[in-house]
């Protein structure tokens, strides 16, 4: 049974930056390969942000976030990371993290239905 657990979410001003960090336990190397972080702004549909394969440390990042988010992992300390640079208004919503297994990412696409397990969000706030 994975579990997920999101944090360094916070409010802050545009143009700051963020680290936001996702706890993985419950988890194996397979079948549970990819991880990734979404992100849903209010009234909007959830987003695909950047997914990660845990086996080769691929990595794709959407193109709306690409000069500035990264993603990345830690195998020992069973953590993803999400490194957000120059902030923006347009940036606030709930980000969570995710894991799936086989499909990842399709190019510099992350869907949401890939991943079956979800951690409960935590909240960025860019004024």
């Amino acid at each position: 049974h994975v579990q997920l657990v999101e944090s360094g979410g916070e409010s802050v001003q545009e143009g700051a930056s963020l680290k936001l960090s996702c706890a993985v336990s419950g988890l194996t190397t397979y079948p549970e390969n990819c991880m990734a972080w979404f992100r849903q702004a209010e009234g909007k549909e959830r987003e695909g942000v950047a997914a990660i394969d845990r086996r080769s440390d691929d990595f794709r990042v959407s193109d709306s976030v690409k000069d500035r988010f990264a993603i990345s992992q830690d195998n020992a300390k069973n953590t993803v990371y999400l490194q957000m640079d120059r902030l923006e208004p347009d940036d606030t919503a709930v980000y969570s993290c995710a894991a799936g297994r086989h499909v990842c990412y399709a190019g510099s696409v992350v869907r949401p239905y890939w991943y079956t397990s979800w951690g409960q969000g935590t909240q960025v706030t860019v004024s």
